[in-house]
């Protein structure tokens, strides 16, 4: 997974100013296309990302509160940890299945927190939009260009849940960011169970916290 964790960071910012639009949708009736919105209210987001000082200055209280405002509420982080854990996750009872969405949840703040002092004034070239009338799924395909270095692909997994967009999974030149956990996620669960995984995520966001 080291290979691929400094695009997935840079990328995490860049899925908070996609992923932002939902807190700024309109209503269910007038919904815009999911590229779209992603688009107009990404815009918004990286100004201010830009323009505020706490986040420049790397206040990592500011930065939460922008999470949690701004990008949190708009993933499904249930089935984000599902895909992650595979075929174990049937295995998982209810109560484990909540606690490990918990704990990815905030393994994911982690990586985001970080992403936010990484942001280079990247620039996002939108594809267009793949979808036909009804579907619930779909993929917003984006390129990131950068100041310097070979632009970067960045695809985000979208899901209608009711009369809102939810991103369940970000794909940065083709790397899944979820079910690039799996693999480790696989190996905790066979040493140690599904507590094992669990107590494994918990240890590594409580020694992030104490940082």
């Amino acid at each position: 997974m080291a290979n691929v964790q400094m695009p997935m960071r840079r990328a995490a910012l860049l899925l908070l100013a996609a992923a932002a639009f939902l807190g700024a949708a309109l209503p269910a009736a007038a919904q815009e296309a999911p590229d779209v919105m992603v688009k107009r209210v990404a815009q918004d987001v990286i100004a201010t990302i830009r323009s505020d000082p706490a986040i420049q200055a790397g206040n990592e209280a500011r930065i939460r509160d922008v999470l949690e405002a701004k990008l949190l509420p708009n993933f499904d982080f249930t089935r984000m940890a599902a895909l992650a854990m595979g075929k174990n996750w049937r295995s998982a009872t209810p109560e484990q299945q909540k606690r490990i969405t918990d704990e990815f949840r905030a393994l994911l703040v982690r990586t985001y927190s970080g992403a936010l002092n990484q942001y280079r004034n990247e620039t996002i070239d939108y594809k267009p939009l793949r979808m036909n009338p009804g579907d619930t799924e779909v993929t917003v395909r984006t390129l990131v260009q950068r100041a310097s270095g070979a632009p970067i692909q960045i695809d985000y997994g979208m899901e209608k849940k009711a009369d809102a967009w939810k991103c369940y999974d970000v794909i940065v030149a083709g790397v899944s960011l979820v079910t690039n956990y799996r693999d480790e996620f696989n190996e905790q669960i066979k040493n140690g169970g599904v507590d094992g995984l669990i107590k494994t995520l918990a240890d590594r966001n409580r020694g992030v916290a104490a940082k």
